[in-house]
């Protein structure tokens, strides 16, 4: 295969980096699931499948170089905001997340999507993703039990010379210098390092009991090998989710997908130069497809919403610039279906080190917003705040669309103000309202 320049070995190993870049969700993305009520091992299985699936799609059909898999952020607000929050069962939630799949793929065949994208604010979308990111880095620090409840003060840290805190610090810090030094697969190896790490806590030291339901230790092998389990495909409630005071996570659920994808594939086109003639990312329609029958299936199989992976930037670094690298990637995800006993050993602080450390890295676009405008940076400010604050996604940004029109207004700035942006504005009242 000699291709746009390259060759089926270049391919290939670009399609393992881009896995060992992105193989970190097959371990968070059950995990963040499971506290929702989900079997781990179900959660697994719909993880690898939406990944496998995704990824071979936009490999076959759409031809480009990008993994696509379940997002950080979303699984987040899927367990904590839609389950925990709104009441969802998790088969509602997933009956929401097979709607936005819906809405997501008539945008994108109809080409509503590129109009709804641009007529947002581009210091609102950066705020956003600032917002999502410092959400599940405090989810991170919460599930590794090192930010714990502190009556006098809402929160506080944990007792820092208590060897779970040791532990995840040293995780944390180590998976960072690996970062640092720009080692392919730094995450995953911060995950085994740190799990290696807590192997000791409750057998030579330390107790677990207390953040592992009163199992004194803190890694615990059950097994190696098992038979996938496909309890979770079918599961999804579709016309459940459609109840009436459902709709705001619907919304929150497409809101969040709809830009997102739009994000990675123009930020991976601007940084590898695979455009079309026209400037545009490469066969950018059919990658929007693909994005919204991933989110879609997910909702089918037995996961929170899939999207395209900012990690593939790692593979198109290698030299990755054809399909056959997502290819690569998407069935490299599949044998892990097998191994559900081995990775559900991974202790909650081990896999915390990779909400902290991805959070950190959606907070770089808060460097694009001009801070010196005040009707932008307050709308931005509110935004990123209110969605870590309140623990929702769905609260933050509507109070970002809501500030950000009336800022507009009260300054005689209405003609920034485009008419699908007030009609998103008078919706997020409207699901405040509910």
């Amino acid at each position: 295969m000699e291709i746009k320049s390259t060759n089926l070995r270049t391919e290939i190993l670009a399609g393992t980096s881009t896995f060992l870049a992105a193989f970190y969700i097959i371990i968070v993305n059950p995990a963040i699931l499971a506290e929702a009520g989900m079997p781990f091992s179900g959660a697994l299985t719909a993880t690898v499948l939406v990944s496998a699936f995704g990824s071979l799609m936009m490999g076959f059909y759409a031809q480009n170089p990008i993994v696509v898999a379940p997002g950080m952020g979303i699984n987040a607000f899927f367990t904590y905001t839609a389950v925990k929050g709104y009441g969802l069962t998790y088969e509602e939630a997933l009956g929401a997340v097979f709607w936005s799949g819906v809405i997501f793929l008539l945008l994108s065949v109809f080409k509503t999507r590129e109009k709804i994208i641009a007529s947002i604010p581009v210091a609102l979308r950066h705020a956003v993703s600032a917002g999502i990111g410092l959400f599940i880095c405090f989810i991170g620090f919460q599930n590794a039990h090192f930010i714990v409840d502190n009556t006098a003060k809402l929160v506080g840290m944990a007792a820092f010379k208590d060897p779970i805190s040791l532990t995840f610090m040293t995780g944390l810090l180590v998976t960072g210098a690996l970062i640092s030094r720009k080692v392919s697969g730094a995450i995953i190896y911060g995950i085994i390092f740190t799990t290696l790490l807590a192997w000791p806590i409750g057998r030579w030291w330390g107790d677990a009991s207390a953040v592992n339901f009163g199992v004194a230790t803190m890694v615990n092998y059950t097994g190696l090998f098992a038979i996938p389990d496909f309890s979770l495909v079918g599961k999804a409630d579709i016309l459940g989710s459609l109840r009436y005071a459902y709709l705001p996570v619907i919304f929150v659920f497409t809101f969040t997908i709809l830009f997102d994808g739009i994000s990675t594939f123009v930020g991976l086109a601007e940084a590898s130069g695979l455009k079309d003639p026209d400037g545009s990312p490469r066969n950018m329609r059919k990658s929007l497809l693909t994005d919204s029958m991933a989110t879609l299936f997910a909702g089918l199989v037995g996961s929170s919403s899939g999207t395209a992976y900012i990690e593939s930037a790692v593979g198109i670094e290698e030299g990755g610039k054809t399909g056959a690298t997502a290819v690569t990637a998407g069935l490299l995800f599949l044998p892990f279906m097998f191994f559900s006993p081995l990775l559900s050993i991974i202790p909650s602080i081990a896999s915390s080190i990779a909400l902290v450390l991805v959070g950190s890295f959606m907070v770089m676009p808060l460097t694009k917003i001009n801070w010196r405008k005040p009707d932008e940076a307050i709308p931005s400010f509110l935004t990123i705040t209110l969605i870590p604050f309140t623990y929702s996604l769905s609260v933050g940004i509507s109070f970002g669309f809501i500030s950000w029109t009336a800022l507009k207004l009260l300054t005689g700035k209405k003609a920034e103000i485009n008419p699908i942006l007030f009609v998103i504005t008078l919706l997020s009242i409207f699901f405040l309202w509910l």
